[in-house]
């Protein structure tokens, strides 16, 4: 898994680091059971703050992502699937709506939006 930040974006570090490792689950690239690095070692990786992993670990956590087990170590858990399910539906969802303000900025109809989509969506 590559984490990459960026020190000029508005979006703090450790949401930053957080929404990568979700979409690293969701793409399928971490799978239930592996193992993340140590709050020190993936610090250092990222080069950033412990306590900014360990929010990101903390966040995950309550989010039902990962599960971190005292000496043993921290894993991904998709044991709640719709869990999963619902945060990939809200990705897409915040997605759609920015197009659909994009698209309604510029004028675009809702039926010529939809043909783009399908258009689209067909070409996949």
């Amino acid at each position: 898994m590559r984490i990459l930040i960026s020190n000029s974006s508005e979006i703090p570090l450790y949401q930053q680091i957080k929404d990568q490792v979700k979409d690293a689950i969701f793409k399928g690239e971490l799978m239930e059971g592996d193992a993340l690095p140590s709050i020190r070692a993936f610090a250092n990786d990222v080069k950033v703050s412990v306590l900014t992993i360990r929010r990101v670990y903390e966040e995950l956590e309550e989010e039902g992502f990962i599960i971190r087990q005292v000496g043993v170590g921290t894993f991904v858990s998709t044991g709640n699937l719709e869990l999963l399910r619902d945060s990939k539906r809200r990705l897409v969802e915040q997605k759609m709506q920015e197009m659909i303000q994009t698209a309604k900025s510029l004028d675009i109809c809702k039926e010529e939006l939809h043909d783009m989509m399908d258009i689209l969506y067909e070409e996949e």
